[in-house]
């Protein structure tokens, strides 16, 4: 099982870094592809948008070919949008083989977890997501960095180039890790469900790309944002009545499976863990670059200590997950991320960096937790054949919570700093942005009380506590 996780890790890595280093490149993508903001910037949206139009399939994908199978072609069409991306010769060829990186990366990211948990038949569940969940953690933090050394030491090319050998050796691995689950021959195939998937996929794409307008300046009460978020909501919510009368695995994605306590609650916390991430992400290079004068590369690299501090977090959360139970350790995840957070709605252009460095160290140890535990305890008392679906539940909760935390930090602090251009009007702006991602967090922690107890292990059929 775990030469199965590190296989599956290495291949991740590639899809989830790609996700956010490109990021830092957008200057220098519409410079050397003449091509204006407005059309680079599709760049990073139209890959987000084709992970997201996957993400639904990927259940109904791998009970038709098997997770194997799925897994290397998934992973060899990322390698080949990579490799297309590298020798992209215009902004408009570069889009369209992102989006071909981006279907294969929506696959990926679910299958993963789906495999690991099936694997695992219940046991471990907290450590195999320390793993499952260090290519999450690891991309928003570490990703500005690597793009922003690519960028300092080579061409915006190597971005993508870089991808090649995680892709080569992903497949090498898998081909000898993974285990061969085809179809058996002349057993029934997976129907596909394709009025659910017109109704869910371009309702979740619509949704995230109304949300990422408003972190691009559009007010969020603007027709840019609304059209697509009401017009989103409207699918989904259509998608989520129609599949509640559909029965026997016939929906593209069982929403039934909220009726378990465990997962509703467990998708309600990542989806809050999302906005806690992914918005504060969106804050603190900007409170570095704007404030206190750092360039991409340097803003980077001072978000290094909570990248650490993620990793350190790992290891026990998901032994104390499996030893105590996941609603002992998220309560004390969440409480500590929205203490770390507190000192910097307190930041001022010349706020000390060594207590900067430190708060962060603590709250990428809450963050690596607060992942960890609601993810594991999602799982709880579901059956083998119900596991894709609570992956992708999961998926989507994580990244449509990280598209609201974007929107709704940014929204305020373009509200609270207004006009001021000075370091010290920027820092007061930042700080009511940071009280706002303080009490998002903090609303998480009574919910983890919904999560279970103590874990529950199968041993011989029967179901018993563990005793720690």
């Amino acid at each position: 099982m775990w030469r199965m996780a590190v296989t599956l890790v290495v291949g991740a890595l590639a899809v989830v870094f790609d996700t956010t280093v490109v990021s830092v490149a957008l200057d220098d993508l519409s410079r050397d592809l003449d091509a204006p903001l407005s059309t680079v910037q599709w760049v990073s949206t139209g890959y987000l948008l084709a992970v997201f139009a996957t993400i639904p399939l990927a259940g109904w994908a791998q009970s038709r070919f098997g997770g194997r199978r799925l897994w290397i072609g998934a992973l060899g069409g990322f390698l080949l949008g990579s490799v297309l991306s590298a020798l992209a010769w215009n902004a408009a060829g570069l889009i369209v083989f992102r989006v071909v990186q981006g279907l294969a990366g929506g696959l990926m990211m679910p299958l993963m977890a789906t495999l690991l948990i099936q694997a695992t038949k219940g046991r471990d569940i907290g450590k195999v997501m320390a793993v499952i969940t260090v290519p999450t953690a690891l991309g928003p933090i570490l990703g500005p960095v690597l793009g922003g050394l690519i960028l300092h030491l080579a061409d915006w090319r190597w971005m993508f180039f870089v991808n090649i050998p995680f892709c080569v050796v992903g497949v090498l691995l898998a081909r000898r890790d993974l285990p061969d689950d085809r179809p058996a021959p002349g057993a029934p195939r997976a129907r596909l469900d394709v009025v659910g998937l017109l109704l869910l996929c371009p309702g979740v794409a619509a949704l995230i790309y109304g949300l990422s307008q408003v972190e691009g300046g559009t007010g969020a009460t603007g027709a840019r944002v609304l059209v697509p978020v009401l017009g989103g909501l409207a699918l989904v919510a259509g998608f989520t009545a129609r599949s509640l009368t559909r029965t026997g695995g016939a929906a593209l994605v069982n929403v039934r499976l909220f009726r378990h306590r465990a997962l509703a609650s467990s998708a309600t916390l990542i989806f809050l863990g999302g906005i806690s991430l992914y918005g504060s992400m969106t804050l603190l290079p900007l409170y570095f670059q704007q404030v206190r004068g750092e360039d991409a590369l340097g803003a980077g690299l001072l978000l290094i200590p909570q990248g650490l501090g993620a990793l350190v977090a790992r290891g026990l959360s998901g032994r104390y997950t499996d030893r105590v139970g996941p609603r002992r350790v998220a309560l004390a995840a969440f409480v500590f991320v929205a203490a770390a957070t507190v000192p910097f709605a307190f930041v001022t252009a010349a706020t000390s960096e060594i207590w900067l460095i430190a708060a962060l160290f603590v709250r990428g140890v809450g963050l690596g937790a607060a992942m960890i535990a609601p993810m594991g305890a999602a799982y709880a008392g579901l059956a083998h054949e119900e596991i894709p679906d609570a992956s992708m539940i999961t998926r989507v909760a994580q990244q449509i919570g990280g598209s609201v935390g974007i929107a709704v930090l940014t929204v305020v602090l373009q509200h609270a700093a207004g006009a001021a251009r000075t370091p010290g009007a920027l820092a007061d702006g930042f700080g009511t942005a940071f009280w706002w991602s303080v009490a998002l967090t903090a609303a998480a922690v009574p919910l983890c009380l919904l999560l279970p107890g103590r874990p529950e292990i199968r041993s011989g059929g029967r179901t018993h506590r563990r005793t720690p």
